[in-house]
């Protein structure tokens, strides 16, 4: 059975999928990257082949796709056939599994961006690369201030009975906030709740400043899951949110998606095959200095011989 792999290497997350010819997902990682996207990239596709002999799936992969911020890496380790950024794979991954989505809300682990379909194709898109405020880092360390687990940060939120207004906009001012209303009393319910509420305003008044958002409405990335943050935007925008299954990993079935439709139209894969996770890659970087751009170039070697290089902006050191 022919499949298709799909790669997104984040800042916080690494993400792995395997599509099938039918557009079924049958694999689907989510790895901490960690700040080593190599080790990352080769431990996934361990596990994902590991996942598919234990599940005893007879798979050829036909093709490979990469996004995120290390999908050149990526791209040059495993030999991709499209390599494309986060905004066309998820905007390819949300029209796969919600045909007719015109709104995508993404919040990731560094970053936000809002996506706007219209007919199938995307017409307009921001990012939040900036500000750490709304992101999934920050609730994290938040979580973590107050000792609560991330995974019920969302539910908490929920049972808030009184509002609390936290100052959103930036991540300093909102913990200074909370530990405000903390100190006057309020309960932790409504504390969360109240910064779940700042966020999705923060994210709204910056992001998705002058954008038409128009149901149905997507909301991907590793935030989707807090609960509280959906019933914030749902109470704002004053439309239901649609969380597809795969929405921590929905940058990885965009790239698969892109990667089935590249071979279907007559191209071979360039698919190194999984024995890749067992070779020995390291990066290095160098500054040119044949011109006032002062490019840094960075490397990448397959055992001894360099398989890919990015950074310049001349062909002087393509391969």
């Amino acid at each position: 059975m022919k499949a298709y792999l799909g790669i997104d290497v984040g800042s916080v997350s690494t993400n792995i999928v395997i599509l099938t010819e039918n557009k079924e997902v049958i694999v689907s990682l989510y790895l901490r990257t960690s700040g080593r996207p190599l080790e990352t990239i080769k431990r996934g596709l361990k596990e994902a082949y590991e996942q598919l002999n234990k599940e005893k799936k007879d798979i050829e992969i036909a093709g490979v796709g990469t996004t995120g911020s290390g999908r050149y890496l990526a791209g040059v380790i495993v030999g991709a056939d499209v390599i494309k950024n986060e905004i066309t794979a998820h905007a390819v991954a949300a029209s796969l599994l919600v045909p007719g989505v015109q709104t995508i809300l993404e919040i990731g682990g560094q970053d936000s961006k809002i996506i706007i379909i219209r007919n199938g194709i995307v017409t307009d898109f921001a990012m939040n690369t900036v500000c750490a405020a709304g992101t999934g880092s920050f609730l994290d360390q938040q979580a973590a201030r107050l000792n609560i687990p991330i995974d019920e940060f969302g539910n908490l939120a929920l049972q808030s009975k009184t509002k609390v207004r936290i100052a959103g906009r930036c991540t300093v001012f909102a913990e200074s906030d909370m530990i405000h209303k903390q100190q006057m009393g309020h309960s932790l319910a409504d504390i969360i709740n109240g910064l779940c509420e700042a966020l999705v305003r923060n994210y709204l008044n910056n992001v998705g400043k002058g954008k038409e958002i128009l149901p149905p409405i997507v909301f991907q990335g590793g935030v989707a899951a807090n609960a509280g943050i959906r019933a914030a935007f749902e109470q704002q925008i004053g439309h239901p949110i649609i969380i597809p299954k795969y929405f921590n990993v929905m940058g990885a079935v965009g790239a698969a998606q892109l990667a089935r439709e590249k071979i279907q139209q007559g191209e071979r894969t360039k698919f190194k095959g999984f024995e890749v996770a067992d070779m020995n890659y390291r990066t290095s970087s160098f500054e040119c200095t044949y011109c006032p751009n002062a490019c840094e170039v960075v490397e990448v070697y397959e055992e001894d011989k360099v398989i890919g290089r990015w950074g310049n902006r001349c062909p002087r050191w393509d391969l």
